[in-house]
């Protein structure tokens, strides 16, 4: 079982990122630190597509890599890009409450019928889609996803520091994952 933990001043910041591009993630966005100039990428961040989540961070700060439940599965390519062309040595893994990508199968005759109306699509083309790919993309729980796919990450990258979080779209700051 996890919990989440926020952070409201450097103090509440664990020690092994402090001082890390993940525990600057974590100042810039949420103790709104002064902005430093960077000419190149220190982090990696992936984060889900949703359009209730926006972080402050600098310019030229991190890569970002949005994508339904901050699911990174099929953008190894992208991650490892990152990693071996850009220089970065950490990810921040960021989830987000209120998840679209959980329960998917509720949202199936929303996402046919959204594609009919929107799209033009016959209900059997967006039917099709659903069937193929919801099963890729569900997530479950937020918080589990985003320890299972940082658990990954790292099995993947063992060099590189793969940090989860969550983002409360309740109080739009960062949250630490703490297991409880």
């Amino acid at each position: 079982m996890y919990e989440l933990a926020s952070v409201s001043s450097e103090e509440d910041i664990p020690q092994e990122i402090r001082d890390t591009p993940i525990g600057l993630l974590l100042e810039y966005h949420n103790l709104r630190r002064d902005f430093h100039e960077y000419s190149q990428a220190e982090l990696l961040i992936g984060m889900c597509m949703d359009n209730r989540k926006r972080l402050r961070i600098p310019d030229n700060f991190a890569y970002v890599i949005r994508t339904g439940g901050a699911n990174l599965r099929y953008s190894e390519f992208k991650v490892s890009f990152a990693i071996g062309v850009g220089g970065v040595g950490s990810i921040a893994l960021i989830g987000h409450t209120n998840c679209g990508m959980v329960n998917l199968r509720s949202k199936q005759d929303k996402f046919v019928d959204g594609l009919v109306e929107r799209a033009g699509w016959e209900p059997e083309r967006a039917e099709e889609q659903f069937s193929q790919f919801s099963s890729k993309f569900e997530i479950g729980n937020e918080i589990e996803f985003v320890m299972s796919e940082a658990e990954r990450l790292n099995s993947e990258y063992p060099g590189v520091q793969v940090y989860p979080m969550i983002y409360r779209v309740e109080d739009n700051l960062l949250h630490l994952i703490r297991e409880g």
